[in-house]
C-alpha cells in the first residue's frame, strides 16, 4: 500500500491488522479485494485519504476500506468486485459497497470463523 500511495499521492491510514497469518487462500482474497478497491479509488473516487482495518477476532474476519472522495461510482465497484463477493461467500462471508455521492465509499467484508478454518 506504501508504494500505491506514494504513487497516487492519496494517504493511506491502516487502523488495524491482525497479528496472526491468515490462512493463504484468505489472505489472497483479502489482498486482492484491497487491490481491487484501490484500483478504483485511483481511476475516480478523487480521495485525500483510504482507510483500512482488517481484525481477525472469534468472531471471525472483519475488512473495512473507506475513502473520503466524491463516492467511488458503485456500479463500477460492485462490478469490479463481483467476483470477490463470490469468493467471500463460498467462505460463508458477505462483502457490501455504501457510497454517498460527494462524501466516499465504504467497502465492508466479513467472514464467518468456520470460512477461516477455525
Amino acid at each position: 500500500m506504501t508504494d500505491w500511495s506514494a504513487r497516487t499521492e492519496i494517504a493511506v491510514e491502516v487502523w488495524a491488522l491482525p497479528e496472526d497469518q491468515l490462512p493463504a487462500h484468505v489472505g489472497e482474497i483479502v489482498h486482492g479485494t484491497i487491490r481491487d478497491i484501490l484500483h478504483e479509488v485511483e481511476r475516480q473516487a478523487r480521495a485525500r485519504t483510504v482507510a483500512v482495518a482488517l481484525t481477525v477476532a472469534p468472531s471471525g474476519l472483519r475488512l473495512t476500506v473507506s475513502e473520503d472522495g466524491g463516492g467511488t461510482g458503485s456500479e463500477a465497484l460492485e462490478t469490479r468486485l463481483r467476483g470477490r463477493r463470490a469468493e467471500l461467500a463460498a467462505l460463508g462471508g458477505r462483502l457490501t459497497v455504501n457510497g454517498v455521492p460527494g462524501e466516499g465509499t465504504t467497502v465492508s467484508a466479513s467472514v464467518p470463523p468456520k470460512g477461516l478454518g477455525q
